[in-house]
């Protein structure tokens, strides 16, 4: 059977077709469920084998980029994001989702951090390449090259508490994604040590600000008219259905 990936939909919520769409390349079955049906019970968590947080800008990002959906996660539905993370079962916040699971406290889980406003003060709309880091991460391990995707957010700046947070991040190999390089425009936001995704310590949990969803074909690449293929974002995607597979036998 096809693993069921559950896409997480709120007001504001806007990335959740192109997810859908690279969920269902990589073999799993998809549906795209609003916020509200989890609340009246209409849709019940222990059905999906996957949970997507996709990009956008949820609650119009009032209170801060991903707050009110983040509020969402651990307060309606703390028992069940919590069983669901503690079984295992491979859980990805793109961009706005990857806001929420940190404001939620889900992520990183084990240090302070918070993902605050652009270093260059602007909302950032670029490519960007990726270089996989964790191997604990079940969404990285086993990805062989760069993924190349785009950025378009205002506040995807990743800082930790101090040095000690940052340290503790690398000792638990929970860096999951980095830009190709520190400085701009590689790192397009200013992240700490040109952080671009992490993991719990779990590593069943990944939260990335680039979007891979939106390079899984290659004509998508926007270079494509000039022969440029290649480092797509498909593989990320592939590892979390294969390991929502294996966990399902």
């Amino acid at each position: 059977m096809k693993p069921r990936a559950l896409i997480l939909h709120a007001s504001g919520t806007n990335r959740d077709l192109e997810a859908a769409q690279a969920f269902q390349l990589s073999g799993a079955d998809t549906e795209i469920v609003h916020v509200n049906q989890l609340r009246n019970k209409e849709r019940r968590w222990p059905d999906y084998q996957i949970l997507v947080i996709p990009g956008g800008f949820s609650y119009a990002d009032a209170l801060g980029a991903g707050r009110l959906l983040a509020l969402d996660l651990k307060s309606y539905f703390a028992d069940e994001v919590k069983a669901f993370v503690a079984s295992g079962k491979p859980v990805i916040g793109i961009c706005n989702g990857f806001q929420a699971l940190v404001k939620a406290g889900i992520l990183p889980g084990n240090v302070k951090a918070t993902l605050t406003f652009n270093a260059q003060g602007r909302f950032e709309c670029r490519w960007v390449t990726l270089r996989p880091g964790s191997k604990k991460c079940l969404w990285t391990k086993n990805l062989s090259e760069p993924i190349y995707c785009p950025v378009a957010h205002g506040e995807g700046n990743f800082q930790v508490a101090d040095s000690s947070a940052l340290d503790s991040l690398k000792q638990h190999d929970q860096i999951a994604l980095t830009y190709a390089g520190k400085e701009y425009p590689d790192n397009p936001n200013g992240s700490v040590a040109g952080i671009a995704g992490i993991c719990n310590i779990q590593g069943n949990v990944l939260g990335l600000m680039p979007h891979p969803e939106d390079h899984v074909f290659s004509y998508q690449h926007p270079r494509f008219s000039r022969g440029e293929r290649g480092n797509l974002g498909l593989a990320l995607f592939r590892s979390g259905v294969l390991h929502a597979r294996e966990l399902a036998r």
